[in-house]
């Protein structure tokens, strides 16, 4: 899949120079340079597609989707690969389980992730490659890490090659230097020391229940602990056709492989971010460093870790048995609300899920939508999305701009944002008062205000969220066709009392309500749309000068 959405100006910010970001690597903040001037090439590692995905894995598409559009605001073009692991012991063992063929389980969930990240308003990356459509390439790295001296073939009784090929640790110095932190290196932050603390390192030895030990890295055919493997023969329960030909014999390859295959094919030698959840620091990340430079690739350049989604202290997992699904998540609040209680903490912070979080979201989904709605219908006109994709970052709020530049701290931008709320709010009251000289300053924060939620992937006038509230409202227009068509029929479907009549009034009635309360708010365009649906259906509000406003069917 392709992005081919434009949100940002076609030249390099001003504020560009001033990005400073976090590298997990150096253990520091310090300015973003990058390797070609006016471009970002990222590699993210994406979903491992064995089931459902859960907030867990959103965080991660939600926040790297904020970084990137970041960057996008900033007029720098953004090359993001993300790729797809779609074959893994845990897909083959739970296809052999559910009596599944391992690729079409794979494509099931693949497609779930995909329909997540598009609900959520994540734009589509650059490129999505799948492992299995990479095995020359991986066969081709095993190889070359093999003839420079950092790998090792595994041979049967007979000498001949079994599948099994480990990468040698030892013979590459620099191992550890992602993780290892040297005695005596002060974190660069708080959420730093925290991330030392709770996220895997080459230096937290015994058992890690974040990263389980993969069998074949258990072997005892190692030369050292350490290695770590990077084709594996396949298992007497694989499928035929979960194994591929290679020189060092058939099998499959190491999790740590694909990805040093795959962003090395789209990005080349050398690229700017490689970014993923704190959980693969080590030892994904780790392996993925040494392999990729000991084939003599300088690889990224830095590396970006976001913290965890945590439910009552404990990192959301699917095999801790703790993963919210997205779907439960969504059954209860728009999508909207979610991607901002995923997206309001810092990247590097823990977000502790919980439904005050939810709570927090909707109650600034309220503040936000009733001042973009209201400003809209007093000026006649909102800004259109062109304008709002338009603004760069030097056009924003500087307090903003250096909150984003400031490694994304999104708590302070988005305090920015409401602060820009409250202040185009006491503006917007004299206005619709008839202060007309305060028509320019109403259009313009309404225009900031959007464009700073865009940074966000949150301007509630874009899609997703359109088409997701026509929808909620084609929903609504159904339920109440239905009761229409039943009204027609009398009261001879009565049921304990309840006819189709009744249940109309009942819809509507809510419908007079919800909208009563817009008008007092003052939020126009919602009361008029809740009208317009309304006389689509036959039916007809008419308004009291005192007293609520009451309905009659045509």
């Amino acid at each position: 899949m392709t992005n081919t959405e434009n949100t940002t100006p076609q030249t390099l910010s001003a504020a560009a120079a001033g990005l400073r970001l976090y590298d997990t690597a150096t253990h520091s903040i310090t300015p973003f340079e990058p390797i070609k001037p006016g471009e970002v090439s990222m590699y993210v590692c994406g979903a491992t597609v064995d089931s459902s995905p859960h907030v867990g894995h959103l965080r991660a598409a939600v926040s790297f989707d904020v970084i990137r559009r970041w960057f996008m605001r900033l007029g720098y073009k953004v090359t993001l690969i993300r790729n797809v692991t779609d074959i893994d012991d845990k897909i083959l063992d739970k296809a052999a389980a559910a009596g599944q063929r391992w690729w079409a389980r794979a494509y099931h969930y693949e497609r779930e992730f995909s329909h997540a990240y598009d609900t959520l308003g994540v734009i589509p990356p650059t490129y999505e490659p799948r492992a299995t459509g990479h095995m020359n390439d991986m066969i081709a790295l095993v190889q070359r890490l093999i003839d420079r001296g950092h790998a090792y073939v595994v041979p049967n009784a007979d000498g001949t090659p079994s599948g099994n090929v480990y990468f040698d640790v030892p013979s590459w110095p620099a191992y550890g230097e992602l993780t290892h932190q040297e005695q005596g290196t002060k974190a660069a932050d708080e959420d730093a020391e925290v991330a030392d603390r709770m996220g895997p390192s080459v230096d937290a030895t015994g058992p890690d229940k974040y990263n389980p030990v993969n069998d074949a890295d258990a072997s005892p055919d190692k030369h050292d602990p350490r290695d770590f493997a990077l084709w594996k023969a396949p298992k007497a329960s694989d499928p035929a056709d979960a194994r591929w030909d290679a020189p060092f014999g058939a099998g499959r390859p190491g999790w740590h492989l694909e990805c040093s295959t795959m962003a090395h094919r789209y990005l080349g030698d050398e690229f700017d971010i490689h970014g993923g959840g704190l959980d693969l620091r080590f030892p994904h990340h780790e392996n993925e460093m040494a392999q990729s430079r000991a084939a003599g690739w300088g690889f990224a350049h830095r590396w970006m870790h976001l913290a965890w989604v945590t439910a009552k202290g404990e990192k959301m997992s699917k095999s801790l048995g703790t993963g919210l699904s997205i779907q439960s998540v969504m059954a209860n609040h728009s999508a909207w609300v979610v991607r901002y209680a995923l997206a309001a903490a810092h990247y590097r912070s823990m977000l502790e899920w919980s439904e005050q979080s939810l709570v927090e979201a909707e109650a600034a989904h309220d503040r936000i939508v009733n001042f973009v709605t209201r400003a809209g219908a007093a000026l006649g006109q909102q800004p259109t999305r062109e304008a709002v994709q338009a603004l760069g970052a030097d056009e924003l709020p500087a307090e903003f701009a250096d909150a984003m530049n400031n490694d994304i701290t999104v708590p302070t931008a988005l305090g920015v944002v409401f602060s820009t709320i409250r202040s185009g709010n006491s503006k917007l009251v004299a206005f619709e008062a008839g202060d007309e000289s305060l028509r320019g300053e109403v259009a313009n924060d309404v225009l900031t205000v959007r464009a700073m939620l865009d940074v966000f992937g949150l301007d509630p006038l874009a899609e997703p969220w359109l088409t997701q509230s026509a929808a909620a409202a084609g929903a609504f227009a159904q339920g109440a066709a239905g009761a229409l068509a039943g009204a027609a029929g009398g009261a001879s479907g009565a049921k304990n009392g309840v006819t189709p009549m009744t249940v109309l009034e009942s819809l509507i009635q809510d419908k007079l309500i919800e909208r009563e309360q817009a008008r007092r708010e003052r939020n126009f365009s919602v009361a008029d749309a809740i009208r317009d649906h309304l006389r689509e259906l036959g039916v007809t509000i008419e308004d009291k000068p005192q007293g609520p406003s009451t309905w009659k069917l045509e």
